[in-house]
């Protein structure tokens, strides 16, 4: 039933009105987008049902299904009959290589290779051993791509050596992302090639930076339930939303990835991981228009080294505490990082009214460059990212274990070290440990509600509040 899902979805990309040729500018309806949460928070979906259609919409795919109408319903059945031969076939294989071209990609720039890109997936997927389905140099368009197991092999790899470009058309996405992997143990993800996300002509529609009821665009690549996956060598480029979005992942590995869109981009997270554990993102460069990469809730056993950040908002955990029921962040190690004229260095960010208590506890940051950063360390517990928020009571998210140890640098705002903690469950063991932030007027720190330790030499002077 699950191939048969993705099989239709994918299909209909070519039954219901998208063309072969993928040339159309982003559509002029506006409120064919997905509507969502707010830019940081859960709009990751556990239901694969609901992950192909969105979390407001359950029966958008059944609405997409069932509009093929009378007149195209044989050339429906034929186009699935064939693809569904020729992906899954018979008898059993282990391992080899799956060639998108051999399944009829064109990487020609100019027809949606998604259905061939999902009949090679699904070919390997059933596959023994360690399959791997190939995408050489080329440009392939495409719509929405789901790469969903349980697949047979013990690891599977998508090698993408080409540039995969997202179609501009919004109203071709629906309610869905644009590259999704579910259910999958042992992905490889490499090869060197690009996602590019096409989202200069998307982004004047997200409204997310300025209201809390907004469409959530597209993400590049969305990764759920996973199990030991590895993202290696690939880029990603101006993504509608989110670059790379994981959720509910578990043994999640990022090597040397390169992430860019503009820094007045809106909503272009670099990597945002929730409800994810035993996670290592190392030896990245990004350069966005918000969060290099967010940490939201539920995270645990997270490592971040040798990552290059600029422009973008920095590297933070949250936001967090707004919605019911988040899980806490717990062991969260940030090292051997570049912050160059980000808006903000290392940050934890939580919501005043929280629903529900949470915690952020055991969370290091060290030996981290600041290059002309505004607010290079920075605690806030009143977040609001809009013009103005409904504060009725402080944020009910605890911080505690939190260390910023070794880090110097330039900051291009006088207040260099911003603490500002909850009045009600005041930050607990917060450490300073050898900090050495300049600024050409003197740079300062501001606390509140917070007694902050000291060890070592700290510049700017601490304060207390």
């Amino acid at each position: 039933m699950k191939v048969e899902i993705i099989l239709i979805i994918c299909i209909n990309a070519f039954s219901i009105g998208v063309k072969s040729q993928i040339e159309q500018e982003t559509t002029d309806n506006p409120q064919q987008l997905s509507t969502g949460a707010d830019s940081s928070q859960t709009f990751f979906i556990d239901n694969p049902v609901q992950l192909s259609t969105g979390a407001d919409s359950s029966q958008t795919f059944f609405t997409e299904a069932n509009s093929v109408g009378q007149g195209n319903a044989a050339i429906f059945e034929q186009q699935l009959s064939a693809v569904k031969t020729q992906a899954t076939g018979t008898g059993t294989c282990s391992g080899g290589t799956y060639n998108v071209k051999d399944f009829g990609a064109k990487g020609d720039g100019k027809t949606d290779d998604c259905k061939a890109i999902q009949a090679a997936w699904l070919a390997a997927c059933k596959c023994t051993g360690s399959p791997k389905v190939l995408i050489p140099s080329g440009t392939y368009l495409t719509g929405p791509v789901q790469f969903f197991g349980a697949c047979k092999g013990t690891t599977i790899t998508l090698q993408v050596q080409g540039t995969l470009k997202a179609s501009t058309n919004l109203g071709h996405f629906g309610q869905r992302d644009w590259i999704c992997f579910g259910w999958v143990r042992g992905l490889i993800l490499t090869g060197g090639g690009t996602f590019d996300g096409q989202g200069t002509a998307s982004w004047p529609y997200n409204k997310c930076p300025v209201t809390k009821k907004c469409n959530v665009l597209p993400t590049n690549l969305k990764f759920n339930a996973m199990t030991d996956t590895t993202v290696k060598g690939i880029t990603s480029l101006n993504s509608k939303f989110f670059h790379i979005g994981v959720v509910n992942c578990q043994k999640f590995n990022v090597i040397g990835v390169h992430i860019t869109a503009p820094g007045d981009s809106p909503n272009t997270d670099g990597l945002h991981f929730e409800r994810s554990s035993d996670v290592t993102i190392t030896d990245s460069i990004i350069a966005t228009g918000d969060d290099c990469i967010s940490i939201g809730h539920g995270n645990s056993r997270m490592t971040i080294k040798g990552i290059t950040c600029g422009p973008g908002h920095g590297i933070s955990v949250g936001s967090l505490g707004r919605y019911q029921n988040e899980g806490d962040v717990n062991g969260l190690l940030v090292k051997n990082c570049t912050l160059s004229k980000t808006t903000n260095g290392v940050r934890l960010k939580t919501w005043e009214s929280s629903p529900n208590p949470s915690k952020a506890i055991n969370i290091t940051f060290e030996d981290i460059i600041m290059n002309n950063v505004c607010n290079p360390i920075i605690i806030d517990q009143t977040y609001c990212p809009y013009v103005s928020c409904e504060s009725k009571l402080p944020s009910k998210v605890k911080l505690q274990d939190i260390f910023f140890r070794r880090i110097r640098g330039t900051s291009s705002t006088p207040i260099a070290v911003w603490l500002k903690c909850n009045k009600n469950i005041p930050c607990q063991n917060v450490v300073l440990q050898d900090i050495n932030l300049s600024h050409p007027a003197g740079a300062k720190s501001t606390c509140q509600n917070i007694q902050a330790k000291t060890l070592g030499t700290v510049i700017p002077t601490p304060c207390k509040g």
